[in-house]
């Protein structure tokens, strides 16, 4: 059968085919966008000018603040232009750029977050080596390691997704571009690119977790083995934000991507998608803000918050 893809555009059904819902979510995600734009811009300047977090722990939090900017950014743009139009269309290579993009950053965050969580273990468990392990070599070192493997993740994963046959239809029962829904419009054989899916999701979020469990088991044993309870206090003030924004994004990520393709269900891979594309990259700058005392300190300093 001719695979005609390429000469087609992709069609999204939207976050929700109902025009009344439409006009609801409308501006409700706008305003969830502008403060994940504002919050993670924020975040970034602050850390930049303000000199007192000039250290590898605000490094990996200003470039996580980054790719949240850039990983919602992506999607919602689309989305919120899609709720207001009738025709949501998007080009055979817009679709391939979104999803790569997508994938990319999403995969670098889940890197990220591992890198951030061997920083707070050295950081607690061996502070006296703290600037000597953790140079501005290293640091660099970490974080270009997680955009490589990010990246690369992402261009097997779109390549494998591109090559199959999309000869019916050209609806895509989603908001955006990505794997699962792709799957279900192909008329190729995608058991492989189930396979690949499967393996790659599993080695990246699995990869991360495991580096996240032995630094957050070790700071554990550390923190109650010989800290004072004033130590303590510090020891869980500086990682409460971190895990909770490890909670929040490995959640839905292992729901999204590693269940059985059989128990898949376009209505809640919607939702569960949003909570990602949009809730998360807007929760973790207030995060990061409010649960942090030097970030409360930070703000106090540029004259945007008024108290610790």
């Amino acid at each position: 059968m001719y695979n005609d893809s390429s000469e087609h555009d992709f069609t999204f059904q939207g976050f929700s085919d109902q025009t009344t819902l439409q006009i609801f979510f409308f501006p409700v995600f706008m305003s969830m966008y502008l403060i994940t734009v504002a919050g993670n811009l924020g975040i970034m300047l602050l850390i930049v000018t303000d000199s007192h977090l000039h250290s590898p722990m605000y490094f990996f939090l200003c470039n996580l603040a980054f790719i949240d900017l850039w990983y919602s950014s992506g999607i919602t743009p689309k989305m919120l232009v899609d709720l207001v139009s009738v025709e949501k269309s998007i080009s055979y290579i817009g679709c391939a750029c979104q999803m790569y993009f997508f994938i990319a950053l999403g995969s670098t965050e889940s890197f990220l977050l591992a890198a951030m969580a061997f920083d707070r273990y050295i950081a607690i468990c061996i502070p006296l080596l703290y600037l000597k392990n953790m140079t501005r070599m290293k640091c660099l070192q970490l974080l270009s390691g997680s955009y490589v493997a990010g990246f690369l993740n992402s261009l097997i994963q779109t390549c494998c997704t591109f090559r199959l046959s999309f000869c019916g239809s050209h609806y895509i029962h989603h908001f955006f571009c990505d794997i699962p829904p792709l799957l279900k419009l192909s008329c190729s054989d995608t058991t492989i690119n189930e396979f690949i899916l499967s393996i790659l999701a599993s080695s990246v979020t699995f990869t991360s977790i495991i580096v996240i469990v032995i630094s957050y088991t070790s700071i554990l044993h550390a923190v109650f083995k010989g800290k004072s309870s004033k130590g303590r206090r510090k020891a869980f003030s500086t990682c409460a934000s971190h895990f909770t924004c490890v909670i929040l994004f490995y959640s839905t990520v292992i729901f999204m991507y590693l269940r059985p393709s059989s128990v898949y269900s376009l209505e809640q891979d919607r939702i569960t998608s949003l909570v990602y594309t949009l809730v998360i990259p807007m929760l973790n700058p207030l995060i990061y803000s409010l649960r942090n005392r030097e970030m409360k300190l930070a703000l106090k300093r540029a004259n945007i918050l008024s108290c610790c």
